[in-house]
């Protein structure tokens, strides 16, 4: 099993990252492999509506030159995906939700890759709206039918300066509760692959009439 993380922070090893690192430990010492991919400091350009990874259906964005393609690949072969964010404005940082939505699209009119995946969101906040950021990370993960679990408070964790995580005693301890409770849905949805539920046809409406 592997557990692919995104992290989204233009800070390379700042406090998203520091998180992350707190899962991958235990994560790691339940026997699961885990790599973390870096595009929170890359040049990534928001969706443009095209609708050609719909209509080619060929598992990948028309925009080849930057990470989303290849990323995409690795979330598709691993069993679990976690999506961390640093805080801008109460939400989520602008590459990274530039990243999220290109990479759920093209996994979703692709059949559903990330679907039955465990999956969970990660942020790192100075101050305020990291429960805000949460929420909507969150959306990604509803929206493709993932396993989330959970941890004993809101995957937050508090930080300005990178290595300021590492005095949040309650943040660190959300962050190894919920490596744990990341791998045991692993192991159980392992035991349950052919029990799952069959994907339904997508019935898609909008309000004009």
């Amino acid at each position: 099993m592997k557990v692919v993380a995104i992290q989204g922070s233009p800070r390379k090893n700042g406090n998203t990252f520091f998180a992350l690192t707190l899962i991958k430990n235990i994560i790691v010492e339940e026997g699961i492999d885990f790599e973390i991919i870096d595009i929170g400091g890359r040049h990534i350009r928001g969706c443009t509506a095209c609708g050609k990874c719909y209509e080619n259906r060929n598992g990948k964005c028309v925009i080849t030159n930057d990470a989303v393609n290849s990323a995409v690949v690795k979330m598709k072969d691993a069993d679990g995906i976690i999506i961390a964010s640093p805080v801008y404005y109460s939400g989520i940082a602008g590459t990274m939700k530039c990243f999220l939505d290109r990479a759920f699209y093209v996994a979703e009119v692709n059949g559903g890759w990330f679907r039955h995946k465990v999956g969970a969101s990660v942020v790192a906040v100075r101050r305020t709206g990291g429960s805000m950021t949460f929420n909507s990370l969150n959306h990604y993960l509803n929206i493709a039918e993932m396993l989330i679990p959970a941890s004993n408070y809101w995957n937050v964790i508090h930080g300005l300066e990178p290595g300021d995580a590492s005095k949040d005693e309650e943040g660190i301890q959300i962050m190894q509760m919920l490596a744990k409770n990341m791998a045991w849905m692993l192991k159980m949805r392992e035991h349950a692959k052919d029990m799952k539920p069959k994907q339904a046809e997508k019935i898609f409406t909008n309000f004009i009439r």
